[in-house]
């Protein structure tokens, strides 16, 4: 009987199994606002850039729950499709934002004075999105 048991045992686990594929629901609001948001990105990218002269590589438009954007050490922009239901003022924070950690990756006192050079009321907006982020990100698939 123990010998059957051990058996079985390795049997049960050495053989081969199937994996489990989890099919997601494609994010309609994300495919349909993607290239809205990247057409946005793109235009505010070229307007505030004009102020810095920085150099970036790619910019990605994702499907980020947590963040508005985020800058890569290769010089990657990235940014969340959900920006497009923001107020104006808010898309240019978060565009001046992550610009300038392409000049300050890291957010010390160097880097809120590159963001001041063209946001000045920086503090207000940064605010507001902290405070009133999720009411512009709770949007239903």
């Amino acid at each position: 009987m123990n010998k059957l048991f051990i058996f079985n045992y390795i049997n049960f686990f050495s053989r081969p199994r199937k994996k489990r594929v989890i099919k997601k629901k494609p994010n309609t609001k994300y495919l349909k606002y993607k290239e809205q948001t990247r057409k946005l990105i793109a235009e505010r990218l070229v307007f505030w850039n004009q102020f810095y002269g920085f150099t970036y590589n790619k910019v990605f438009i994702k499907n980020q729950k947590t963040r508005w954007g985020s800058c890569s050490k290769k010089g990657n922009l990235n940014f969340s499709y959900r920006i497009i239901f923001l107020p104006q003022e808010l898309v240019d924070y978060i565009v001046v934002h992550e610009l300038c950690h392409l000049g300050e990756f890291n957010h010390s006192s160097k880097f809120w004075v590159l963001v001041t050079k063209t946001i000045p009321n920086y503090k207000k907006l940064k605010n507001e999105l902290k405070n009133k982020g999720a009411l512009y990100t709770n949007i239903k698939n």
